[in-house]
Parts: structure tokens; sequence; C-alpha cells
């Protein structure tokens, strides 16, 4: 399963000396920080997969032109009959055919990979926005060059960056807090009880469609006093975004991801496949 995603190995390499962009969490508003997608397979796999890319790994191949225009070799039919496979798998393993459901309430927008939920409450606006693209963390183990045959490999998790807004009615404020999914999922409160999300900034921004506003005074949470990060915290959760909100999230962005993959994949062997 996923094996094509290893494809994606030799472009990385090729850029692993220039700067991620950070994620488009909504067009309003700057990106937060993103992580690299992980390759659960090495391209030892590929060379012994049967499909024909030995050939295509060891350079150029005979070419034919296409009946209708453009470039048409057997390296791409073969690269076409591997898709085709690819797609096969990963339609198998999807786990929802329709995106799943937030609880609370929540209105779901999403346009390609970015997606929005909104939430109106006692004279307040509450939105939350996020961009699936470069949101699965890398794998724990990328050293393995061998994976049995019998051995499972690990769930894609979607943990994507994501931005509140609190827009109050009676205002032309917005708050705007800048959240993520820490790896080691720290607790704030004290109580022994783990938030899996924490706030990485806070900032007001005007409301409606006026452009960020790079003078604003941003609030890093990093050297944050806990009681006024708990406060910070607790506010969300009165809102509605709370573990089970992020947990739910989670589940909507890992469907939203591997649906927008599939149709990466269907994408790709079009373009590939002479028509």
């Amino acid at each position: 399963m996923l094996v094509a995603r290893a494809l994606r190995s030799a472009v990385t390499a090729a850029r692993s000396s220039l700067p991620l962009f950070p994620l488009q969490a909504s067009s309003a508003h700057r990106p937060a920080a993103v992580t690299a997608r992980p390759f659960t397979r090495s391209l030892w796999v590929l060379r012994g997969s049967g499909k024909g890319l030995p050939v295509l790994l060891r350079g150029s191949l005979p070419s034919v032109s296409c009946s209708r225009g453009g470039l048409h070799t057997e390296g791409d039919k073969a690269f076409t009959e591997f898709l085709n496979d690819e797609i096969k798998e990963e339609k198998k393993i999807q786990k929802h055919k329709s995106l799943p459901k937030m609880s609370g309430g929540w209105e779901l927008d999403i346009h390609g990979t970015e997606a929005k939920l909104t939430r109106k409450v006692a004279g307040e606006t509450v939105t939350v926005s996020f961009n699936v693209n470069n949101s699965i963390p890398p794998s724990v183990d990328e050293s393995s060059e061998e994976q049995k045959d019998d051995e499972v490999e690990p769930e894609l998790t979607s943990t994507p960056n994501f931005v509140v807004e609190v827009t109050k009615d009676d205002t032309k404020q917005t708050l705007v807090l800048d959240c993520h999914y820490p790896e080691d999922e720290i607790s704030h409160t004290g109580e022994g009880e783990s938030d899996i999300f924490s706030i990485q900034e806070v900032s007001f921004q005007p409301s409606g469609d006026s452009e960020w506003q790079e003078n604003n005074y941003t609030l890093n949470t990093d050297s944050l006093d806990w009681a006024l990060y708990d406060h910070l915290m607790d506010f969300l959760a009165d809102r509605g975004v709370d573990n089970t909100f992020a947990e739910e999230l989670v589940n909507l962005s890992t469907a939203l991801e591997h649906k927008e993959y599939i149709r990466f994949l269907e994408d790709l062997k079009h373009f590939v496949k002479c028509q």
C-alpha cells in the first residue's frame, strides 16, 4: 500500500537544499510551519515490483509520438500501469467514501486542499481554517531498507496546523490563534490531562476581508506564563475547540488528504497516459 508515494523521494532529494514554504492555513492569514510527507517504501521496492520500473530508473527509452500530441514512451506505459494498480490499492484502504462529520454544529466549506469550519454562538463567529498539504508527519523510522511481506504499514494520519478566528459581532477586531499538533503532546493543565493540540501564536487582526496587518503585535506562547496560556485554552474550549474537536479534525483532515491524494494519482495517470 501507498507505494506510489515513494516516487516523490527523487523530487524531495533534489529539493532538499531549498527552504520549505509554510502551510497556508487561510488565504487571509499568515501560514504556519509544516512537516514533510513521509515515504513508506524506498526505491528498492519499486525496482523489484515487476512493473517495468527498473528500466525507468536506468535512463532513457525509445519514444514514439502520441496520436494526440506529446511524447509517449514504453516507460510512460509502465508508469500508467503502475499508477492504475496503486489507485486500486488506495481505494481499497480508503476508510471514508464521504468526509466524516464534525460534531458541535460546525459548517464545513472545502476548496481543494483548504477547509474552513464555521460555528456561530452567542454573538460570536468562530472559524477554523486548515490546509491538508504537507500535513502528514515524517515516518518515525525511515532507516529500514526492507519491509517484510507480513509487516503492517503504519497508518498515515494528517495533523495539520490550523488557525482559529474568533469575531464578536459588535467589534471590528478578530482574535486569531495559530494552533498545531505537537509531537510530544505536553500537558499545560497540570491536572494529568494532556492537550493534543497547542497554541503557537495569538494576535488581533481586522475583521472582514481586510489584509493581515504585519505590524500588529503577535504573542508567541513559547515563553508565555502558563496561567495565561491555560486561560487561552479554556477560551477556545468554551467555543468548541477542545480535545474532542481536535481529534475529529484529525479524522476529517486525514480523510480529505487521502481523497486528494487519490485524485492526484488519477490526474497523474491521465497526464502520463497517451489519450
